[in-house]
């Protein structure tokens, strides 16, 4: 199995839900199958595998999960492997389900189910013949590019005025931003909201530069913990953040100082912790998704380091997850931001140049995010990686997300 997870934002450029795309098969090992792809396993939902397996809470933070279904799985029995409330599941069709009216039929009966229903893929000229199950939807899915978002209000305003439109393919902050001020849409999906900064015109907030002196100070060679216990001191909220860590960890000890509290932590967690830490404030006033994202790179990346054979380097793919939107939250083109901190070679050449021993493994984190499961069945052909073990290390760098920010 593979799955991974696609976010919908809203006009706050909040994440209001996320998209669930999996694949069971490796296509690339089975060349017969790739025609087929979206029937893989026609009758199950292997998305909702996931969701049921993980809980909605883990998965999506609460929030509502966009499950596709096909002509065929649309009669799976879909209740029976749905263990979370309908009430979250919103069941994502395509063009493959035609307006006849065994799938009107179907329609419906989801619907009493309590399922919300959404539809993607749709041509403009067969708005009108797919009505009987437009009536039921919550929300399409519209390629913005295709269509005018002017008539599209107007139209669905008029015809279906409960269905929310949902903007898909927007690939740039400007495309975004345009959308939004034209209003119409209510979703939006797309790259735009990690593309790299492609300009410098701000200053660092003087509040990032304090951090980015600590993440110099952890990421140093020959680090030394007073140094770091000093630079936490300046920031109080990574004072509370360390002290309540500490004392979970050391019930009968009495923590009498920062020193005494990094000392408790030892250098290797220290360093992890506020990497991990310093990273979360450097994202503070970035879309959540952003947090969401590197967290969850990082913690992939050195659940993969195994299967790249790169175990002994597995804290160094940590901190490349985690760094590989340093560009976004600094403001800053990647050139730059990774002159302002302190990096190993090997992930320097790997968020700069997309080069060295590192680059394998974020182009692959990279490609999983985009669901895009023919390149990454034949990435891990060509690296003899095993898919189970693939699939563990993405649930669980989502799992350790949760347990670290569980409102996320």
């Amino acid at each position: 199995m593979l799955a991974t997870l696609i976010p919908l934002f809203d006009d706050d450029m909040s994440v209001c839900a996320y998209s669930v795309f999996a694949r069971k098969e490796n296509h690339f090992l089975n060349p017969s199958y790739e025609g087929g792809a979206r029937y893989d396993g026609a009758g199950t939902v292997h998305e909702l595998e996931v969701v049921s397996s993980m809980g909605v809470a883990t998965l999506s933070g609460g929030k509502e999960v966009f499950v596709p279904i096909n002509q065929f799985s649309i009669f799976a029995e879909i209740s029976l492997q749905c263990t979370v409330p309908a009430s979250k599941v919103v069941l994502l069709m395509d063009n493959s389900i035609t307006p006849e009216e065994t799938y009107v039929k179907r329609v419906r009966e989801l619907k009493e189910q309590g399922y919300k229903l959404a539809i993607r893929k749709l041509p403009i000229a067969s708005f009108d013949a797919y009505q009987n199950i437009l009536n039921k939807c919550d929300y399409i899915f519209l390629d913005h590019v295709k269509l005018d978002v002017n008539k599209a209000r107007k139209y669905f305003g008029r015809v279906y005025p409960s269905i929310k439109l949902c903007a898909v393919n927007v690939d740039t902050q400007e495309d975004y931003q345009k959308l939004k001020e034209d209003g119409g849409y209510d979703l939006y999906e797309g790259s735009f909201f990690r593309m790299p900064v492609k300009s410098s015109e701000t200053e660092v907030n003087p509040l990032k530069v304090n951090y980015i002196e600590l993440l110099n100070v952890v990421n140093a060679p020959d680090f030394d913990l007073t140094d770091a216990a000093d630079v936490i001191g300046k920031d109080p909220a990574l004072v509370i953040s360390l002290l309540e860590m500490v004392n979970r960890m050391a019930l009968n000890s009495e923590i009498t100082s920062i020193r005494h509290a990094a000392a408790m932590l030892g250098q290797r967690e220290l360093k992890r912790w506020i990497n991990t830490a310093v990273t979360k404030e450097l994202c503070a006033d970035k879309p959540s998704e952003i947090t969401r994202l590197v967290m969850i790179r990082a913690k992939f990346a050195e659940n993969l380091a195994e299967s790249y054979e790169l175990a002994m380097m597995a804290q160094e793919l940590f901190i490349m997850g985690l760094f590989s939107a340093l560009d976004i939250m600094l403001e800053k083109t990647m050139e730059e931001a990774l002159k302002m901190v302190q990096v190993s070679k090997n992930v320097k050449e790997a968020l700069l140049e997309g080069k060295g021993e590192f680059a394998p493994v974020l182009n692959f984190i990279k490609r999983y995010e985009d669901a895009d499961w023919t390149e990454v069945s034949r990435l891990m052909v060509m690296g003899n990686m095993d898919m189970d073990k693939v699939y563990d290390a993405y649930l669980n760098a989502l799992k350790w997300y949760r347990d670290l920010i569980p409102q996320g």
